[in-house]
Order: structure tokens, then sequence, then C-alpha cells
């Protein structure tokens, strides 16, 4: 029996409740089963082709930041093209990829808070897209809902299969996709996506959002970073120019001539959707990418960084390290999350990551002797992917830059008692073998025209949390502070403002919501991005 198929039958022996626990679930399954379903990682490794790729042999590229087209009655306006290319990831090998400007990671965008920003995205590739801005305080027609698509000039006024241009449903398990003519909104050939930015500054970042096919488009590189910044964040003595670096982190696979592999059953994403059998539960790679290169290695002073740090990874999740790490002190201080300045900087030995999180770090490198090689290592990873990049301690430099005690006085804590509704989601692979096994939200796959919960804008509310597998669980819209891990405090590693939160195994995580800037139609869903393609998603409603 193959670790996927394994991994699928533990998941079919038992059905807990909702508000079951861990501590139920130990004495509902096996111990050989506990211990699988407990495991680190969630997800099916697939090997590439051809000569393993060299490990830090390319220098670590930066994204380029994207800039204004136009600047008017103060809003920024920018365009970028989404476009196939032929781009060197692979020393000596050419990618496929397809990119924002053509490249992967697309631009970075920055912007400042409460600054209006419009994108333009232009669609020139061979299928429809959705752009979502990840952690973006966005109105409902920006925010990238699946089924809201720009489709190419080509495409416009073909109908493939399903009905509806490069769209078929999720046909591959067997289940209507219930979306209704009129719940299709098709832009032709571009789409101006209008992001207000009130909000904090924060580390976000965008990526495809096509119903059924987000895993396989962002796996061929729609994705990169958006920042916002703010006075307060830029009145703080932290790293800044070229050492404050955005790290999108991110597996994948290569054929033997250097294109990305991917296990889709329609490898052009115009028919049907979905992975073969044994990746239902996620793919994972066998190359770790940092900004697009291999294991690549940046150069740094000796002194202090700050890492903007992203998993960008379909299914992967990293547990992150340093090798050796400081003489003294902590290798990682946290000065942000997903939402953006923790109130207070804290320290972390090592930092989990599931997929769509972020971590905003500072590393003083100032402890290590010129000379010295830093691995960043994913303790979750096994032999060559136990690797993720290298730093290289080259020079000696004056460092003005600190990290101070007190760095927002806008993250404040929210209070459970200021929870006016709690509501619970369960996230679950349902049916049987085959054509009936799906991940679902409360034991439903997604449709459209359902709308799971209906908060008022304004308001806090405590929403509840429960799994089978590891599902990293994202909100549109609302960001949320987590409050409880299976009924205790949560971890150093859950501080702070997030859209993303990681569920493992047959856990409880409980979250104080807040549901605020905009009303209308927004989702929940898993993370795992060959998960959401198989119908792990839900609709609430902010009226």
């Amino acid at each position: 029996m193959s670790e996927a198929t394994a991994r699928g039958s533990m998941g079919r022996r038992r059905f807990l409740g909702a508000a079951a626990g861990a501590g139920v679930a130990a004495t509902t399954v096996g111990a050989v089963a506990w211990g699988r379903l407990t495991g680190e990682t969630t997800g099916t490794v697939l090997a590439s082709r051809g000569e393993p790729a060299p490990q830090f042999a390319v220098e670590l590229p930066i994204p380029p930041t994207a800039r204004p087209t136009s600047r008017k009655n103060g809003v920024d306006h920018f365009d970028v093209e989404q476009r196939e290319a032929s781009v060197e990831i692979i020393p000596g090998r050419k990618t496929t990829i397809w990119g924002y400007d053509g490249i992967f990671p697309g631009p970075t965008f920055t912007g400042r808070t409460g600054h209006k920003a419009v994108v333009r995205v232009l669609n020139s590739l061979p299928v429809p897209t959705s752009t979502h801005l990840h952690g973006g305080v966005t109105p409902p027609d920006s925010d990238g809902y699946p089924t809201d698509l720009v489709v190419p000039t080509k495409l416009c006024g073909q109908k493939l299969r399903g009905g509806s241009p490069g769209m078929s449903g999720h046909a591959m398990s067997g289940h209507a996709m219930h979306a209704p003519a009129s719940d299709w909104h098709l832009s032709p050939g571009s789409k101006a996506y209008e992001y207000p930015l009130d909000q904090r500054a924060a580390t976000l970042w965008y990526h495809d959002h096509r119903m059924d096919f987000s895993a396989p488009q962002v796996w061929r590189g729609l994705a990169g970073f958006f920042l916002v910044h703010d006075d307060e964040e830029e009145r703080l003595p932290l790293p800044r120019g070229e050492k404050d670096v955005p790290l999108l982190l991110c597996d994948r696979s290569f054929e033997a001539d250097g294109d990305f592999r991917y296990p889709a059953k329609d490898p052009t994403c115009t028919g049907e959707p979905g992975v073969h059998a044994d990746y239902m539960d996620g793919v994972l790679g066998d190359v770790q990418l940092v900004n697009g290169a291999p294991w690549p290695v940046l150069d740094v002073a000796a002194t202090r960084y700050r890492f903007r740090l992203l998993n960008g990874s379909n299914a992967r999740r990293y547990r992150l390290a340093l090798e050796p790490g400081p003489r003294q002190g902590v290798p990682f201080t946290q000065v942000g999350s997903d939402g953006g300045l923790l109130g207070r900087p804290q320290g972390l030995q090592d930092i989990p990551v599931s997929p769509g999180e972020r971590y905003d770090v500072v590393v003083d490198f100032s402890g290590y002797p010129v000379g010295t090689e830093v691995t960043l290592v994913n303790t979750l990873g096994k032999d060559r992917m136990r690797q993720v990049m290298r730093f290289r301690v080259v020079r000696r430099e004056r460092d003005d830059t600190h990290v101070p005690t007190r760095l927002s006085s806008t993250a404040g804590a929210l209070d459970p008692s200021d929870a006016v509704h709690v509501r619970q989601f369960d996230f679950r692979r349902t049916g049987s073998e085959g054509a009936q096994a799906m991940w679902t939200v409360n034991g439903r796959p997604f449709s459209t025209s359902e709308v799971l919960a209906e908060p008022r804008l304004g308001t806090v509310e405590r929403w509840r949390f429960t799994s089978d597998f590891h599902h990293p669980v994202h909100l549109h819209l609302a960001h949320f502070q987590v409050l409880t891990r299976d009924g205790k405090p949560p971890r150093a590693a859950d501080a702070g403002w997030k859209d993303t939160v990681d569920v493992r195994p047959y856990e409880v995580v409980e979250v104080l919501a807040r549901f605020a800037g905009h009303r209308g139609r927004y989702m929940l869903h898993c993370h795992n991005l060959e998960h959401e393609d198989m119908a792990m998603m839900a609709n609430f409603r902010v009226v």
C-alpha cells in the first residue's frame, strides 16, 4: 500500500463529531494510525526526472519592484501582464512558467496604508485566471473570487466543458459543482482590481485563485509579494533597504528537460481538473525554491536583516531553523505576522509555517565570524529537502538598527467577550475511494450558491476549526487572533493578527475573527491548494 493510500484508508476508519478533540481521536484509531495522522507532513512527493538540481549554486534573486504606470487623484495605477515565459530555474535548463510580467515570483507591489492602488491584470495566458490579494481588506468584486475570471481574449465567446470558459466543475470527484450561470463573472482580456489598503502595514501576497485550477496555475508561477507600509512601521529602527528581504518559499518538481512536473489530470488546465489519486492529499516537490531559485545563497554582512517569510507552497509545511544557531540569543526575533507588526517582539527558536502563512523576522548575524556559512533548514524535511537556503557572512559593517521592545500600538488583543456569535467549521475528507472521495467543509463540497455564515460588519465572532489532516485554514477579508488550541493557550508562533492558521490533525483551533472593511460574499478555505481545488472551500457573507 502506498503512503498516500495508507493515509486515505486511515482517514476513512472514523468520522469524529465536529467537536471531537485530540484525546477522543487517540482512542478512536489505533496507535499506528494515530502516529501517521499526527505526522508533520500532508501530501505525496512527486519525484523529478533527470539530473538533480545543484544545491547552493545560485545567488538569491530578489523580485523587482513594480512601478506605477500613473498616479491620478492620489491613486496609484499599476499594469501587470500574465504571460508565458521561458526562464532558467535549474542551471542550464529552461522552464516554461506562467508568470505575472513573465517572471516567477511576480513583481513586488508596494503600497501605503489608506492610499488606494488599482492593479490592472492583463491575461495573455491560454486559460482564465482570478487574482486574489491574500491578506487584503478588499471589496468583494476585487477579491479574486474563484468564478470571477479574467478570460483571455481568444477564449471570449467560447464555451468549454461545463458551459463556462475553461471551467468544468468538480467533475473529477463525481459530484456536481453548483455554479449557476449568474455566478460566473467574466472580464474579457483584463480586469482592474481595486485595493483601498485601509489596513495596517503588512506582508501580503497575490496569487491565482481560479476555480478548480488554483493548484496547477500557482505551481506554474502565478504568485508574488504585495507589501503595505505605513508611518508606524517606517518610524521603527528595523533593517531596511537591501536588508529588508522578501523570501517566498515553495517546492517544485521538474521534468528532465527543465519544465515543471505536476500530476494534473489535464495539464492544459482547460478540461478535467484535479490530480491523480495518489496526490489527492497534496503535491510535494523535491526541489526547494526560494524566490524562484533552487537552494540559493545570500551573502550577508554581520548585521541584522529583516526577512519576510512566505510559504507559497501548494502543500509543504516548514519548521524553519538556523544551522548553526547563534552562540547567544535566539535565532529569530519575530516582529510581524500575517496581519502586520506584533505589539512586542518575541524570540523563536524555530518557525512553523504552513501554506499561505507569513512571518516577519529579524536575524542578527553579528555573532557569526566572517566566513561562516549559515543554513536555513526545514526540520520537517528529509534528505535534500531539509535544506532551504544558505547565508554566507562575508563582511563586517556598522549596524545602527535594533529591535525595539515596543513595535505597534495598533496590535491590541481582542477579548473573548467581544464575540457576538460562535460558529464551527469542520475540515475533513469525506466519502470513500474513487469518485466519491472529496475534501469538504462541514461535510459539504463547495457550492457558489451556499453561504455558511453571515457575520455582521464591524463585529467579532468566535470561529472554531476542526480537522482530520493538516489544513491551513485561510479567511478572506477577515483578520483574526488565535484564541486556543485544543482548549489550551495558542503557540508562541500563533501571535498577532493572522489570516491563515495551521490546523493540525484532530485539532480544535479557536480564533476571534473581526469582520471589518466591506460587506459582501467572501470565502474561507484550506490553503493546501490540492484540497482547495477539490472543493474544500465555503462562503460567508458580511451583512
